[in-house]
């Protein structure tokens, strides 16, 4: 059986559905909020469990690749999907700051770990994507 082009995440998806599912979540939150976060995006695709992403915010987990369902190499195609669909509907990419839930002002918030890659590829995927409409 030729598995070439499938992706796993929970189950066996093909390319072709996470394609249109990553589209979907983008257009929705930018109707919905003005805007598109990657870890919205992944969450609305599924492979990121909401209760998972709120521990990561709470720093209960110390990276994000790490609490998906995915591999790294599927996280990579699913954000290289969010920037073609970007380019596609001329959205405009924002620095996005993801800070730590649940910290006292006091102490001042500190900023939660986005990625344990350094390459600048991870760390361009971070980015909001403003819709213009």
């Amino acid at each position: 059986m030729n598995t070439a082009g499938d992706i796993y995440m929970e189950g066996k998806v093909k390319e072709s559905e996470l394609i249109g599912k990553v589209h979907s979540a983008v257009y929705h939150q930018c109707r919905h909020w003005g805007y598109a976060a990657p870890a919205d995006v992944l969450v609305d695709v599924g492979v990121l469990p909401r209760q998972k992403y709120e521990d990561w915010r709470f720093g209960k987990e110390q990276y994000l690749e790490a609490v998906c369902t995915c591999k790294l190499k599927q996280l990579l195609f699913i954000m290289k999907q969010i920037r073609s669909y970007a380019k596609k509907t001329n959205l405009k990419p924002s620095f996005c700051y993801y800070k730590r839930w649940g910290v006292e002002k006091k102490q001042g918030r500190k900023a939660v770990i986005p990625s344990a890659s350094v390459k600048a590829e991870i760390r361009r995927l971070k980015k909001h994507m403003r819709c213009i409409m």
